[in-house]
């Protein structure tokens, strides 16, 4: 096989490895406290946020690991580093939210980042269908794409 094949054949079994593993430790592994804290301006915030990132990065290192292990891929040590570091950082910087928020004022989609949150004076239902989460979710999923990617390559 061409090393272009193998690093495609790569690339395709570490990126839904990565989908998978962020949908658990998203929603899964995750603490309720370190999802109502992560985004806090202050060190309670950071410190629930760190937690957060720290328990993600090690289900997305199992489920690389894992396919890197079963199916005999061809990853390097430094391409399975680079590729968790990638969506380590990424998803840390995300999920402090203000972060999130003010690029989504700057890309001029801050109303949307707003779609579903609660209103001030209204008894509003806050969901899981807000327009800070699709951003939120998004943003990661383009990450894992380039962790994936590096993963494949490195």
């Amino acid at each position: 096989m061409t090393t272009t094949l193998v690093s495609a054949v790569t690339f395709a079994a570490v990126l839904p490895a990565l989908l998978v593993a962020h949908n658990v430790a998203d929603h899964w592994v995750q603490t309720s406290h370190q999802a109502a804290n992560k985004g806090r301006p202050d060190w309670s915030g950071r410190w629930a946020c760190v937690k957060h990132v720290a328990t993600y990065t090690l289900v997305t290192a199992l489920a690389v690991g894992l396919v890197w292990t079963v199916l005999g891929l061809p990853i390097s040590p430094a391409g399975f580093v680079v590729g968790q570091v990638v969506s380590a950082v990424t998803h840390y910087w995300a999920d402090r939210r203000f972060t999130l928020s003010r690029l989504a004022e700057l890309l001029g989609i801050g109303e949307f980042w707003s779609l579903g949150a609660p209103r001030t004076g209204k008894d509003d239902n806050p969901s899981l269908g807000t327009g800070a989460y699709a951003l939120d979710q998004s943003w990661h999923w383009a990450w894992l794409l380039v962790a994936a990617l590096l993963t494949a390559l490195v």
